[in-house]
């Protein structure tokens, strides 16, 4: 009996063609593929020009409109808005916690939107306009929401209270009658280490009534 070992690379595969041939024609067939694979990633990829101003390295003046002022400041192209406010308008009501947009605690609003400021770059703002935490109340007297936060004692340590405050004036602004679960999913973000949690929904809740 013949070994197989023994067989030729040349011998047939059933259908006429060798090993080899099958081998040859497969590394052909590979090399046309990555050829051709290498073209269209070169075509797809072709540079183009970027649209729009470019900013930096250096710092650039810019001018803010926030709390219905305008404001000027230089800043680095890789400012936040949270840090804007904070370190060159001296706004610290905004509080800066993690950093990475998972607190909100940096909420202000953005035309009129809720918005992390710690994940929005201060050139990108442009000519929008910025609502902070001391623009919420009006003319020295405080936003109902703002009394009702003290009445009901919801804050302790404070340093998500802005940011609590912010979110819930937003879901005042749109929905004047809120119920419980709509205060819940509101403040769904806003996280708060201390646990006030049933006092910021009672304080929500009271101010709807005001």
């Amino acid at each position: 009996m013949k070994n197989d070992k023994n067989k030729s690379p040349k011998q047939p595969l059933g259908n006429g063609l060798s090993r080899r041939g099958f081998l040859r024609g497969a590394g052909l067939t590979t090399a046309g593929s990555v050829v051709f694979n290498s073209a269209v990633l070169a075509f797809d990829t072709e540079v183009k020009p970027a649209v729009g101003k470019a900013y930096g390295p250096d710092s650039v003046t810019l001018e803010l409109k926030v709390n219905g002022e305008m404001k000027s400041m230089i800043v680095e192209p890789r400012t936040t808005l949270a840090s804007a406010l904070r370190d060159h308008l001296g706004l610290t009501g905004t509080k800066i916690v993690c950093d990475r947009g998972s607190c909100s605690a940096c909420t202000v609003w953005l035309d009129g939107k809720p918005i992390n400021s710690c994940m929005t770059l201060v050139l990108d703002v442009g000519s929008r306009q910025v609502d902070t935490i001391e623009g919420l109340a009006h003319e020295g007297d405080l936003h109902p929401l703002q009394e009702a936060f003290i009445e009901y004692d919801a804050s302790q340590c404070g340093y998500c209270t802005p940011g609590m405050l912010m979110t819930a004036a937003h879901l005042l602004k749109s929905n004047p009658n809120p119920t419980l679960q709509d205060v819940k999913k509101a403040m769904r973000g806003n996280l708060c280490r201390c646990g006030t949690y049933p006092h910021v929904f009672k304080a929500t809740l009271a101010a709807a009534k005001k």
